[in-house]
């Protein structure tokens, strides 16, 4: 049978990113329709990821529905399938970088009806970590993005734990003659930081990542990933702290 893929989301207090991420979810049961398809939180929704697990037999792929490199991912996914010892598990890679989340996110920014032009520049705007991991995933996704818009700049900017903000990466663009500054959301669901990021806009602000194809191919295509090496069974002690 195949492993059950089981998608690792944050948690949010905002309503709208559950249902975001179920609706994900649907998107790829409709891609693969046999495929036994999961969802955990890390925190502050249910099913909480630790309930999720204790419900599986068997085996499964831990795909966290997160951006890049950092504590979740190198942390608290490792620790919750060492704590799943009924299960044979893989933990997949961070969703980015990845050339489908850029193409999801230039999408998203023609959808506020905003195009490239002289002039134009955009702020990457994200959650932020303290992992230095985290921040260069960050770095090269925009420098992906400004590629795929034809060369325009691509500044990223955190919500937290790191800088610049975006309001402060808006004011460095239009310090450098950059008038049609537009935000693209890199966050996997609306939540405060989305909302929070896409107020500091100038100009259009695009919506989160959420249900976009795109983000459903690339989740099986992490779970493909990850089922393709071999089979490490996380365990307790190299688990840092």
């Amino acid at each position: 049978m195949q492993p059950t893929l089981v998608a690792v989301a944050h948690g949010s207090r905002d309503p709208r990113a559950l249902h975001t991420a179920l609706a994900l979810l649907e998107r790829v049961r409709e891609l693969r329709p046999r495929l036994d398809v999961r969802l955990g939180h890390i925190e502050l929704n249910e099913p909480l990821l630790d309930d999720t697990l204790d419900g599986l037999s068997g085996s499964a792929v831990l795909v966290p529905l997160l951006l890049g490199r950092g504590y979740h991912v190198k942390h608290d996914l490792p620790t919750a399938a060492a704590r799943a010892g009924h299960l044979l598990t893989r933990v997949a890679a961070p969703l980015g970088p990845h050339p489908l989340l850029v193409e999801a996110l230039y999408e998203r920014l023609l959808e506020t009806g905003w195009t490239p032009a002289p002039g134009s520049a955009v702020v990457l705007a994200t959650a932020g970590s303290r992992d230095p991991d985290s921040a260069a995933d960050t770095r090269r996704t925009a420098a992906q993005l400004s590629e795929r818009l034809g060369g325009v700049p691509v500044t990223p900017a955190y919500a937290s734990a790191a800088a610049p903000s975006a309001p402060e990466a808006v004011r460095a663009l239009a310090a450098r003659g950059h008038h049609r500054i537009a935000v693209a959301s890199y966050f996997a669901a609306p939540g405060r930081f989305a909302t929070q990021t896409a107020a500091a806009a100038p100009g259009p602000a695009a919506a989160p990542l959420g249900d976009h194809p795109a983000l459903a191919r690339l989740l099986l295509h992490r779970y493909d990933e990850a089922r393709a090496l071999p089979l490490d069974l996380v365990r307790p002690e190299l688990v840092s702290a």
